[in-house]
């Protein structure tokens, strides 16, 4: 497959007409933005079903920076419209053997700890409670995440604790004394 037809099955795959194939094949801004259309047409239908030939297609560009983008992008969208954990778990593991095609070692290690983050959230709001071990195995942006939008006072007060940085724990005792006093 050639780039050119990559770009073109994917615009036509998520009904987007009005991207010139030609400039995107040779603007990389051009296909980058064409693919976070294509990220958002997908993530927004019922059918998960082309999902992993769509990241497969994605990965195929040989500008890794802009795949790996529109991937965390999907990544992102799915998380937040999965009914669960199990779900997302589920919905990942058809991705993952796909990131072999990426050549860059931190690209497809920054995609697998998204990936990780977003299982850690939904276990959490799925009603379970961290403990200190696991908040260290998730990243700044995942714990900052939580602190700014999680209800939980348990999950509030670990992070205060254990926060992996002051930012972190100021903004989860910020908010876990607002909680308290919101209560009283």
């Amino acid at each position: 497959m050639t780039l050119y037809s990559d770009v073109t099955e994917l615009l036509a795959g998520a009904g987007i007409r009005d991207v010139d194939v030609d400039l995107a094949v040779a603007d990389g801004h051009v296909r980058s933005s064409a693919y976070q259309r294509v990220v958002s047409v997908t993530a927004s239908s019922r059918s998960r079903g082309r999902d992993r030939a769509i990241v497969a297609t994605i990965l195929r560009d040989p500008d890794e920076m802009a795949s790996k983008t529109a991937v965390v992008a999907l990544v992102d969208r799915i998380a937040t419209k999965v009914t669960g954990p199990a779900e997302f778990r589920q919905w990942s593991a058809e991705l993952l053997p796909e990131l072999g095609q990426l050549k860059t070692d931190g690209f497809r290690d920054f995609i697998r700890r998204r990936i990780h983050d977003w299982l850690f959230r939904l276990s959490v709001e799925d009603g379970h409670v961290p403990g200190p071990a696991e908040l260290a195995e998730v990243t700044y942006w995942m714990q900052r995440s939580l602190a700014e939008e999680s209800t939980s006072p348990e999950v509030l007060a670990l992070l205060a604790e254990s926060g992996s940085r002051t930012k972190i724990r100021n903004i989860a005792k910020n908010r876990s004394r607002s909680r308290a006093l919101r209560t009283r």
